[in-house]
């Protein structure tokens, strides 16, 4: 199934225009009200508990702000722990459902059915750009490519003023300083997203593994999106891979992409993400539906920002305690309603296209 963009430009981000708050350690600006949403089953349990990627945490809080507008009394407690520990929480039995950056792996997916005695369910409810952000002084509009990346990343380009940047970048004043990279130390569904792009970006020129793990083998870690933009706000002459919301929050320039197509580096917005998810397609079963981003990474389209990833909320198909299946679909839905899409691109994320919105509304409604 191929995604159709929405008709209307979505915008670029702006900088500044973030109104979210995420819970736990990556908790980087203030919510607000947001209006009530239609369409939405309210019911079930009171107070859902979820945790997971920190990449949907801004997100999550507009979906949240709209559901206790929506369903009075109803909210949810969300915790941004990251990818790895969401599906661990989730798989345990610890939250009602995980937020991950990446869908479940068999092994995962077997365990997360034995936890639900039902199938479990990966919904692509949040798609978001990476930021290849950095902090070079006297360099604002940065150009990249996906192989020179990957050698960045990997290591084997160690200078601002390396060639093969100063190449992409003419008549630029690039420092002799040796590159920091920054990356996350923790398992994140965002680094396994982001060195899949290396690879698929550069004819492997990467040469790592795309896991959940950090394998550049060059660099400094730190713990979640929050603390990898912490440390590459205060590195001189670093770079780090960054969700859009916690770059443009803390005033870090990104690097303009250069897609496989060539010609113009694009800027991070979010209509430059919506025409690369374009040609995502689905390849889950049922109501299960996990993506490949392949043809995103490796687009070609004028305009296309490379960079994406999906957040997927991890479900159980029916719920041992049908109070919290009502909730987690009230929940669901609300975050599918026009008055929450509508918050998304405050936070830097790009809203889903309404011909996917319609399959990922059978599959939330599928819920009980």
């Amino acid at each position: 199934m191929r995604f159709q963009r929405r008709a209307a430009a979505i915008g670029v981000i702006a900088a500044g225009a973030l109104l979210f708050s995420a819970c736990g350690s990556d908790n980087n600006s203030g919510g607000g009200s947001a209006p009530q949403a239609s369409g939405v089953t309210c019911g079930g349990e009171q107070a859902l508990k979820a945790s997971g990627s920190t990449a949907q945490a801004n997100a999550i809080t507009g979906f949240v702000n709209t559901f206790e507008q929506t369903c009075n009394g109803q909210t949810l407690n969300y915790t941004a722990s990251g990818s790895g520990a969401g599906r661990n929480d989730f798989i345990g039995g610890q939250t009602d459902f995980a937020g991950s950056d990446a869908a479940l792996k068999s092994d995962e997916m077997a365990k997360a059915t034995q936890r639900c005695a039902s199938p479990a369910l990966d919904l692509p409810m949040v798609f978001g750009p990476i930021a290849v952000a950095y902090n070079v002084a006297g360099v604002t509009d940065l150009a990249l490519d996906g192989p020179t990346t990957a050698k960045i990343f990997n290591g084997t380009v160690k200078t601002w003023n390396d060639p093969a940047i100063a190449a992409l970048n003419p008549g630029k004043n690039l420092p002799a300083a040796p590159i920091v990279v920054n990356f996350r130390s923790d398992e994140s569904g965002t680094t396994q997203n982001f060195q899949t792009y290396l690879n698929a970006a550069s004819n492997n020129a990467y040469g790592r593994p795309s896991t959940q793990t950090f394998n550049g083998g060059t660099g400094a870690g730190a713990k979640g999106s929050q603390g990898v933009t912490d440390a590459t706000k205060s590195t001189p002459n670093s770079i780090a891979y960054i969700e859009a919301s916690f770059a443009q929050k803390a005033q870090l320039p990104s690097a303009g992409i250069i897609n496989a197509g060539g010609g113009q580096p694009v800027a991070l917005s979010t209509d430059a993400v919506a025409k690369a998810i374009d040609t995502v397609k689905v390849t889950g079963q049922g109501n299960d539906l996990s993506l490949d981003l392949t043809s995103l990474y490796q687009t070609a389209t004028p305009g296309a920002y490379p960079i994406a990833l999906a957040t997927y909320e991890i479900v159980c198909t029916k719920y041992s305690d049908p109070q919290t299946g009502q909730a987690v679909k009230a929940f669901l839905q609300t975050a599918l309603s026009p008055q929450a899409q509508g918050t998304l691109t405050q936070g830097g994320y790009v809203p889903i296209p309404d011909a996917f919105k319609q399959r990922l509304s059978a599959s939330v409604n599928a819920i009980s």
